[in-house]
């Protein structure tokens, strides 16, 4: 994609498998939403192919518009009706709606229904736009921020509706700056830097998190002495010890069996390798990579 001089995606390829939630993720200004935007049909491509559905979004074909769901990043139905009245009203764009009571039901918004739009919450205004996005019945919703303004109860609620999409066989595709979300959401994270895909792969394998040393700490006094096997791969943070480890199984024993020799408690002992949002930093502070791994 091109403004002129300036491309702003250059050459991205990726494929989503039917009944898959792939995230898409990347720093603001990345390409994020002009790619989702060309994958809807809602902006023009410079160049390139791209088949959603079976279709060109560009030249699609009849029905095509029914078999796909958006949440945007904000919107604005209508403010006077009431939320049961707005999912009636969107029903009547589709030739085999979902029942209303049970769209309301799948986004919690039952106890709403007869609120008028201009008095929900930042959350229940989302939760609605996920309604009027899943009341035609989709078989691809695209998702655009969908929990932003969520409380945490409600953000698991929204995951829990996600992950039953899933189960009935919907392909989401997930546009999100919640790592939390991508990594318990996701079967695939593709990673957008500048214009381009840098990494694409499960949550637990992307960027060879899979790889990539585990960390094990505890609290321990400025004094101790840890065995040689173990001292050469530790430092001090603070009143912590941490430990790179490649091999955490063998040196989470050593360490255990060093503390019971030494009569030592490891007090708040943590094991944890790279989070997923360390390897998003990791991957998006590189913005000349143009290669996936």
């Amino acid at each position: 994609m091109s403004y002129g001089h300036r491309e702003t995606l250059h050459g991205i390829d990726l494929d989503v498998a039917r009944g898959e939630v792939f995230a898409f993720l990347g720093p603001n200004g990345a390409g994020k939403t002009t790619t989702v935007e060309i994958l809807e049909g809602f902006r023009a491509r410079t160049g390139g192919d791209v088949v959603v559905l079976g279709s060109d979004p560009a030249h699609p074909e009849p029905g095509w518009r029914e078999r796909v769901g958006v949440v945007l990043q904000s919107s604005t139905p209508e403010r006077n009706l009431s939320v049961r009245e707005t999912v009636d009203l969107y029903r009547g764009f589709y030739r085999a709606p979902l029942d209303t009571d049970r769209v309301l039901a799948m986004t919690g918004l039952t106890e709403q229904a007869a609120t008028r739009n201009r008095r929900l919450s930042g959350g229940q205004q989302r939760r609605l736009d996920l309604a009027l996005a899943l009341v035609g019945d989709p078989d691809l919703l695209f998702l655009d921020e969908p929990t932003t303004g969520f409380d945490p109860a409600a953000r698991r609620a929204a995951w829990d509706t996600v992950a039953g999409l899933r189960e009935t066989g919907k392909t989401v595709f997930l546009s999100t700056h919640y790592m939390e979300e991508a990594e318990v959401l996701a079967d695939r994270i593709a990673v957008l830097v500048d214009g381009a895909i840098v990494a694409v792969a499960a949550p637990a394998d992307l960027g060879g998190r899979r790889q990539r040393h585990t960390t094990i700490s505890f609290a321990a006094p400025a004094d101790l002495e840890l065995p040689p096997g173990l001292h050469k791969a530790a430092t001090r943070c603070g009143d912590r010890i941490e430990i790179c480890s490649a091999d955490p199984a063998s040196d989470l024993t050593a360490l255990l069996r060093w503390a019971e020799t030494g009569r030592f408690g490891l007090d708040g002992l943590e094991v944890a390798r790279p989070s997923l949002e360390q390897i998003y930093l990791d991957l998006t502070s590189q913005p000349n990579t143009r290669t996936a791994r």
